[in-house]
């Protein structure tokens, strides 16, 4: 029986579908994110009425207009104009999510800086602790603290400090376990036993070694983070825990708003601050998602497809 070897075609190119769909999500989240962020810092500008302003259309406040020429997306029942307020929204909810990513990031590092270093009782104190707030959903621990914010009122908590700390008490966990983890894995590399050797104290060298090595994480959970504090704003604006609608502009509130006008057939108030929400947490998901396989190797080529040869490869007769 005689081995016959046959050469092999060339291989086609590879197909780099997986590429593809990497850029087309990591543009369409950049596209979204930077017109919400446009649209938040040159609210000011862009909106033709203040948040608060009512409108004085044919000499009457307070008269709900159809979409027009000085209404583009029309008012509200209470007589603001809708279009204002979805602008105005853009900019709240900018705020909070800066705000609350500030409120968590910083005890989040911090607690698990100490706890992973140290180890022992307090690391486990920490853990437990983490762990049970990590447990609630993060909807039921924001309305916990507006609730506990408010003194126990059951309403609208206030400004947007109040908001902006309803939001960042769910985010702590998340900052806490991260780092923690990276304290861990970076205390036990040699630079680090060098520095005890020479003498280094064990705040220098959690600041100044430890620290700087176990953040490297956190811009990528920034952008997850975004998306999620405007699903907790809204959430809780819609259910009567948000931001007072004197106070700001919220997105969550005026889609509460604009449930009864649904309802009568008004649908032009509720389509803006909805397309709102929707298409800003799509763009900062896209966003975080893309950023999170190109700083994974092993993700960014998940979509690479190899072809098989054409043919079978050696026969044997």
């Amino acid at each position: 029986m005689t081995l016959l070897l046959t050469r092999r075609p060339p291989l086609r190119p590879r197909i780099r579908t997986g590429a593809g769909v990497q850029r087309v999500m990591l543009l369409t989240g950049l596209v979204l994110t930077g017109l919400f962020l446009l649209t938040a810092l040159l609210g000011p500008l862009l909106a033709p009425h203040g948040y608060a302003q009512l409108t004085d259309s044919q000499g009457l406040f307070g008269t709900q207009q159809h979409p027009s020429g000085g209404h583009p997306l029309g008012t509200t029942i209470a007589g603001y104009d809708v279009l204002s307020r979805t602008i105005w929204g853009a900019r709240t909810a900018l705020l909070i999510i800066v705000a609350a990513l500030l409120l968590s990031v910083v005890p989040g590092t911090v607690l698990g800086l100490v706890s992973g270093y140290l180890g022992g009782r307090p690391d486990r104190l920490l853990v437990g602790l983490a762990d049970a707030l990590y447990a609630f959903p993060p909807l039921l621990l924001a309305i916990v603290m507006s609730i506990v914010i408010s003194g126990g009122r059951s309403s609208l908590t206030g400004g947007l400090g109040a908001a902006a700390c309803s939001v960042a008490v769910s985010f702590v966990p998340q900052y806490f376990r991260v780092v923690r983890a990276e304290v861990i894995r970076v205390k036990a590399e040699p630079f680090v036993d060098a520095a005890r050797v020479i003498g280094t104290g064990p705040w220098r060298i959690m600041t100044r070694h430890v620290l700087r090595n176990s953040v490297r994480t956190l811009p990528l959970i920034f952008t997850i983070n975004a998306s999620e504090s405007i699903l907790t704003l809204a959430g809780l604006g819609f259910l009567g825990f948000g931001i007072e609608p004197n106070s700001a502009a919220e997105w969550g509130y005026d889609l509460n708003r604009a449930v009864a006008d649904v309802t009568a057939g008004i649908w032009w108030t509720a389509v803006p601050p909805g397309l709102g929400i929707v298409l800003t947490v799509l763009g900062t998901t896209l966003l975080s998602e893309s950023l999170t396989d190109l700083a994974d190797p092993r993700l960014r080529k998940r979509g690479t497809t190899p072809l098989l040869p054409a043919d079978g490869g050696a026969d044997d007769e």
